[in-house]
């Protein structure tokens, strides 16, 4: 059977840009939603995200959590940001300012979110992370090694690999992998400041003379057998526009170390610091 799959994440307590994204989804009627992680860190109003986003599971959405959210949860800055020598103050400010706005049952929930979620269509496997295979951590970024990138999404049988983590939307081929990274929902980074998200359609397979016979004997394919896509799943990027000078005034009015940044940020549509 056909899925429509409507992907989106990183979108760090800006609950304005996940109404609006979400409004635009509703109206494409997709068959499920995914939510990539980086759900509340950052942003001005993590507990009514949090919320919005459990509904959204509660109605069948895949949620995965984020590197940030581990920081926000449990503190934890070394397995949240493994690439940095010494946390900004920045960071604590923003992920405590968080993890104090939210219950703690909210707390539990972040905690309880696993790293990936799959989901078939057919005989298309799609792999839900935050930001590749096997990791919350190494994304998937455009100008990463070629070598690295072919080790990282080989770390999934998954022929469709959705992710987030680096806040630039792209949807590569690479070989029989389709990325999906629908850029940034709350934060983004590469010029567009709009509520970043991503349709994934996977097509049914038509029969073939085989596998139609294979069908009526009951048998499997054999394993070993090269598989062969007769339809494609294809991605396109969305784009929703919101208020940003709001969610930008939400960010400034907080007051903490960084907010100044982080506003600009959510105004220009790409990292400012």
């Amino acid at each position: 059977m056909a899925l429509r799959l409507a992907i989106l994440g990183d979108i760090h307590g800006n609950l304005l840009a996940l109404e609006a994204a979400l409004a635009d989804i509703k109206r494409k009627k997709p068959d499920r939603i995914a939510i990539t992680g980086d759900l509340v860190f950052n942003g001005p109003r993590p507990a009514e995200t949090v919320e919005r986003v459990r509904a959204l599971e509660q109605d069948g959405a895949l949620v995965v959590a984020g590197n940030t959210d581990i920081a926000v949860a449990d503190f934890d800055y070394a397995a949240a940001f493994p690439w940095l020598e010494q946390v900004p103050a920045g960071h604590r400010a923003a992920a405590e300012w968080a993890h104090d706005q939210l219950s703690d049952d909210q707390l539990d929930w972040l905690r309880r979110l696993p790293n990936e979620r799959r989901i078939w269509s057919d005989q298309t496997l799609v792999l839900v992370c935050h930001g590749s295979p096997g990791s919350v951590t190494s994304g998937l970024p455009a100008d990463l090694d070629p070598t690295v990138t072919v080790e990282r999404v080989t770390r999934s049988d998954a022929r469709v690999i959705a992710c987030g983590h680096t806040h630039l939307a792209d949807i590569r081929e690479l070989g029989r992998k389709l990325i999906v990274n629908p850029g940034s929902c709350g934060f983004a980074f590469d010029g567009d400041p709009g509520a970043g998200w991503a349709m994934l359609t996977v097509p049914d397979q038509p029969p073939t003379p085989e596998r139609a016979q294979d069908d009526a004997d009951g048998e499997d394919e054999d394993d070993d057998e090269a598989v062969v896509d007769l339809a494609q799943p294809e991605a396109e990027l969305m784009r929703t526009k919101y208020d940003v000078n709001q969610a930008a005034e939400e960010v400034a009015a907080r007051g903490l170390p960084g907010d100044v940044y982080r506003a600009a940020t959510i105004r220009a549509g790409r990292l400012i610091r």
